[in-house]
């Protein structure tokens, strides 16, 4: 008989997330049904016990906050990738015990925005600075060929952007969230802010606006990517970047190349539907 082989998400709240939905519609595509892919409730107190619990049928774990920079300290590895924005959202649980932190979220960016045609910008907007941010600085450095301008709520915010932007190799440029309508002038807006904060925004989609990339996946679409659509803009979606780094994370967790992205898709559209 086979192993079984065990995956799960952690973060706090989770009852929220997709990722079992993903995983498993993976898992059931790919023929691999000793796989399973559950969900834990964990905040970083709780996180060093779980993973020393873990036994050798654990081959992975997807993270979300809070604990994707509380688990650095824990790992035995961490990827260039992840060690360059200071987060993890994937760890691989090797067969000889090593622990391997990756993020996924950045390549995941890069490969949804040129799902939709984005393949480079000469400048770009990112609206919020919180976690999701840094990481979307990290995508830009590989898309954006000019500044980008990060429309923040604070000074500390703002020094926090710039310290990632010289960080990144990225010229980032500050500004009040009092004028975050200004970043709609970008051929590539980046909303990285928490459920209902850029809805007040929505008033102010120009016609014919560039390209917004919002990350959010529930509710959808937010009151900003339905103005962005019916002013003639391309948007791309949470559940486009939720996806795509799903699939890298299936690939680097089973070792199977090719996830099924269409089936992965599905089921997570199938899911919000059914919400």
């Amino acid at each position: 008989m086979s192993t079984p082989h065990r995956a799960a998400v952690l973060g706090s709240p989770i009852a929220h997330s997709l990722s079992p939905v993903l995983h498993r519609a993976a898992y059931a595509e790919l023929g691999l049904d000793d796989w399973s892919y559950e969900r834990f409730e964990i905040d970083e107190a709780a996180l060093p016990a779980f993973l020393a619990e873990l036994d050798g049928s654990w081959a992975g774990l997807s993270l979300t906050m809070p604990l994707k920079r509380a688990v650095i300290p824990l790992l035995d590895e961490v990827t260039a990738t992840a060690a360059s924005v200071e987060a993890v959202n994937t760890v691989v649980l090797r067969e000889d015990g090593r622990r391997v932190g990756d993020n996924t979220d950045i390549p995941g960016m890069i490969a949804a925005l040129r799902e939709r045609g984005v393949e480079k910008a000469d400048s770009a907007a990112i609206l919020g600075a919180g976690a999701t941010a840094s990481s979307a600085l990290a995508a830009l450095a590989r898309v954006c060929a000019g500044p980008v301008t990060a429309y923040v709520r604070s000074e500390a915010r703002a020094a926090e952007m710039r310290g990632w932007g010289d960080r990144l190799g990225v010229d980032v440029r500050t500004a009040a969230w009092e004028d975050a309508a200004e970043a709609f002038a970008a051929p590539l807006v980046v909303a990285t802010t928490p459920a209902g904060t850029t809805d007040a925004l929505a008033a102010a989609v120009p016609d014919r606006p560039g390209t917004l990339f919002d990350v959010l996946y529930e509710p959808w679409p937010t009151a900003l990517a339905a103005a962005w659509s019916d002013r003639g803009g391309r948007v791309v979606g949470g559940l486009d970047l939720l996806v795509h780094q799903a699939v890298l994370q299936v690939e680097r967790m089973t070792g199977v190349p090719r996830a099924p992205l269409a089936a992965m898709r599905a089921a997570g559209e199938s899911a919000l539907a059914a919400r």
